[in-house]
């Protein structure tokens, strides 16, 4: 989760920066649109991380509640007419 929370706030301070400094924002303006920028895709990521994972125990849990099929016999069905 840390990771996921790290990763968002590096991504979205780097597009906050970019996208400030190429409307030609000044560079205080720029750091502070890439702090917020940062802030919230850290946020969102955090969010999506949660998400992803209950569903991935979900499957997981479902998959283990779910029996196992009878194996086939081994005689032919030529074999039990």
């Amino acid at each position: 989760m840390k990771s996921l929370l790290l990763v968002g706030g590096l991504l979205g301070f780097g597009v906050g920066i970019a996208v400030s400094l190429n409307q030609a924002d000044s560079w205080a303006t720029s750091l502070w649109h890439g702090s917020v920028a940062a802030y919230v895709s850290a946020i969102l990521m955090r969010w999506w991380g949660r998400a992803w994972r209950r569903n991935l125990e979900q499957a997981l849990q479902e998959r283990e509640d779910t029996p196992t099929p009878l194996l086939p016999s081994t005689t032919s069905p030529k074999a039990r007419s």
